[in-house]
């Protein structure tokens, strides 16, 4: 028997986060209800606490949240209740792990396959009709993609899925080679995830960029061959000599500073290719010319992590996507503050609730 009601972190507005008695959702013929194990906090979690305009709008940028509502879209839950037609065989006990996006499914998007760039856009812990992870229970709606986690995975593996799935994206959309000097800035989940993700590509260098030295470290573990603080120096020239002056064939930005934007866009080659990540905490401005006249470079985007979550699950599971040492921290739901407050500290990779 499953109870009326749950603990859940719930936002009323950008400044009024708690942690409230909610009802249990009832899952319908084509849901799926989930008993939480744990849910990462993203760096956009952590945004849309400071009420940054991505979020909340300004700034140019309409609202995207939708109050009152539970955030997280890292988590991974085992099945306790299900609805007679959901397909994908699921049943009771399963451990599940489901998209960060639930695609509509009619959209002009969706109709092509790109559903990852659905229209609405709705992804769990920002919309009140799609709550989040962080809870004792999540409801994984009709037109969510899920998929089962294997038993033997640790929990810190099991949550490493989500962000290690955007990561294979972002790799997939640099199309790096054996033939590519890669620059990955940022050394926290994402850009480790990336780093296991481009060593199976195996380029000529992997250049990994941080300004905490801890996860420079984690990054050399994972199979970064140069590693480089741009607090201790100028990165930039670091990059070109390395390269004899030519720069990088591809700058992958993980950071979310606008400050990396222009580091990237000096540090690059004639025709590189830039891949913007990171969901940025404020605008960036820099001469857009460079990237035409100057430089003629490619620049591309990645969002969420379409196609993705077999092939990560399947590498996790292999030992060619490695995990460990990422989760640095798990906290209890109660002390969800000490969690958000953690994740923004240079002691921490990955900050886990678990529900």
């Amino acid at each position: 028997m499953l109870p009326k009601t749950m603990k859940a972190l719930v936002a009323s507005s950008s400044t009024d986060y708690a942690v409230r008695e909610i009802p249990v959702p009832v899952p319908g013929e084509e849901d799926i209800l989930l008993k939480v194990e744990a849910c990462g906090i993203c760096a956009g979690d952590v945004k849309a606490t400071h009420g940054t305009a991505r979020f909340w709008g300004g700034e140019g940028n309409p609202p995207y949240c939708e109050v009152p509502f539970v955030p997280g879209h890292e988590f991974v839950g085992r099945v306790v209740a299900i609805g007679d037609k959901v397909p994908g065989g699921f049943k009771i006990g399963d451990r599940v792990v489901s998209e960060q996006i639930v695609p509509c499914g009619d959209c002009y998007y969706c109709k092509r396959g790109w559903y990852w760039l659905c229209g609405p856009h709705d992804v769990y812990g920002f919309k009140h009709y799609l709550n989040g992870g962080m809870a004792e229970y999540v409801l994984l709606p009709k037109n969510s993609r899920n998929y089962m986690v294997p038993e033997e995975f640790t929990l810190e593996q099991a949550a490493l899925i989500e962000p290690m799935a955007c990561s294979l994206h972002g790799v997939r959309q640099s199309k790096a080679t054996v033939d590519d000097v890669v620059v990955v800035a940022g050394s926290g989940t994402l850009g480790l995830g990336m780093i296991g993700a481009l060593r199976q590509r195996n380029p000529k260098k992997l250049i990994v960029l941080d300004m905490i030295d801890k996860r420079l470290d984690l990054a050399r573990e994972f199979g970064a061959d140069v590693v480089i603080n741009p607090g201790k120096g100028d990165a930039v020239k670091q990059v070109l000599d390395l390269t004899g002056g030519i720069g990088c064939d591809i700058y992958i930005e993980v950071t979310g500073h606008p400050s990396s934007v222009q580091q990237g866009l000096d540090m690059i080659r004639k025709g590189g290719t830039f891949v913007e990540f990171s969901v940025m905490s404020g605008s960036s401005i820099v001469d857009w010319s460079i990237i035409g006249d100057t430089k003629e470079i490619t620049i591309v985007g990645s969002q969420l992590s379409p196609y993705c979550y077999e092939d990560v699950i399947d590498a996790i599971k292999t030992g060619k996507l490695p995990t460990e040492g990422i989760v640095s921290h798990k906290f209890p739901l109660e002390d969800w503050q000490e969690a958000f407050r953690v994740a923004q500290t240079k002691d921490s990779v990955k900050v886990v609730i678990t529900p």
